[in-house]
């Protein structure tokens, strides 16, 4: 996708001196995300704020309570349903990741309406996820196919070199070219990841299920299967800083 043809669709520099609401949603919950995770979404200064035209979201190790559920962990997601929903374009976010054991930062998509049905039927596009632990390590991944546990995964990972910096010494940008034809993975750029109708189609046959619109998402997660838990050499607070936000289509 040629940047020079597209145009700016929707964007977030966060300049301002609080989160912008016609924007983000906070999501306050403590699901857990079906992943086992240990922290509870708040929209707490302390884990959702934006500062120094940044948006921070930070994780605690503090014991918080919601609607009778307590949690350990404390931590910031936002999402863009309603506010901004998309079918194709270019996605750009540059962020600064997190260093440590059982932190989760991911920057993704998932569908608005589930056209085709409850997760994975309807797709989930993650554009970047980190193991804490594995600061030179990155991945994206299409889910999509049937519920679980039947349910079917593409990925890949992007390594850093240990001569070149970690993810999370610098801000990186990370990028989706999301087509009707192709799926790319950029960081800073480079593409890393390219994927084809073909890889994810359902029975529903076409490019199903990444024909419909999708909605962005930025979350740190603490704990869970992915990156297992925090070990005593996990600092807290940890956060996840995001420099901007771009849509291209």
């Amino acid at each position: 996708m040629n940047k020079t043809k597209l145009q700016l669709v929707w964007s977030d520099e966060f300049d301002g001196s609080t989160l912008d609401y016609s924007k983000w949603e906070c999501e306050v919950n403590a699901f857990g995300g079906g992943n086992h995770e240990l922290q509870l979404y708040t929209d707490r200064p302390c884990n959702v704020r934006v500062k120094d035209s940044k948006l921070i979201l930070e994780a605690h190790r503090e014991p918080t309570n919601f609607a009778g559920t307590l949690r350990d962990f404390s931590s910031g997601r936002v999402r863009t349903k309603h506010r901004g929903d998309w079918t194709y374009g270019r996605f750009e976010i540059r962020a600064k990741i997190p260093e440590g054991r059982g932190l989760w930062p991911a920057i993704w998509l998932l569908p608005t309406d589930e056209h085709y049905g409850t997760w994975a039927m309807s797709g989930e596009i993650d554009i970047m996820e980190n193991k804490g632990h594995q600061p030179r390590t990155v991945s994206g991944a299409l889910h999509y196919g049937d519920t679980l546990p039947d349910n079917k995964c593409v990925d890949h990972v992007a390594r850093r070199f240990l001569w070149q910096p970690k993810f999370s010494d610098r801000f990186v940008t990370y990028s989706l070219d999301w087509q009707a034809d192709r799926i790319r993975w950029l960081i800073d750029d480079q593409i890393v990841r390219e994927r084809v109708p073909e890889e994810w189609r359902t029975n529903e046959g076409g490019n199903a299920p990444f024909d419909q619109r999708f909605h962005l998402l930025l979350n740190l997660a603490v704990g869970g299967t992915f990156g297992g838990k925090p070990d005593t050499r996990t600092r807290f607070p940890a956060a996840m800083e995001v420099d901007w936000v771009r849509v291209w289509q």
